[in-house]
């Protein structure tokens, strides 16, 4: 094992891959008040949309997953850390600002 890897917390919170010692909180799939597949077909294809337009590469996508502040990242799903970066590079852009955002 690479000295990089030897600790995937140390790397950076989003990078857990190969951690055997981290307890991943458990998703309710029994919530019956979130449609999660809706949601994130819905994230994944406004990703798809920002990318064919050239507004978005999945470079950006990552990127803002990764400055995601960790409270935070450990506190959202799957598609809403995808949410909250899509909406990051955004405003970033300049192409919606924060009073766009309900």
């Amino acid at each position: 094992m690479s000295k990089k890897y030897k600790n995937p917390i140390a790397a950076g919170h989003h990078d857990l891959g190969g951690s055997q010692d981290f307890d991943n909180a458990k998703v309710n799939l029994d919530d019956e008040s979130i449609d999660f597949e809706d949601f994130g077909a819905r994230v994944d294809a406004l990703r798809l949309v920002l990318g064919a337009k050239k507004i978005m590469s999945v470079d950006e996508l990552r990127r803002g997953v990764e400055a995601i502040p960790r409270e935070e990242y450990f506190q959202t799903q799957y598609y809403e850390r995808w949410l909250r970066s899509m909406i990051y590079i955004l405003l970033e852009k300049g192409l919606i600002e924060a009073k766009d955002i309900a």
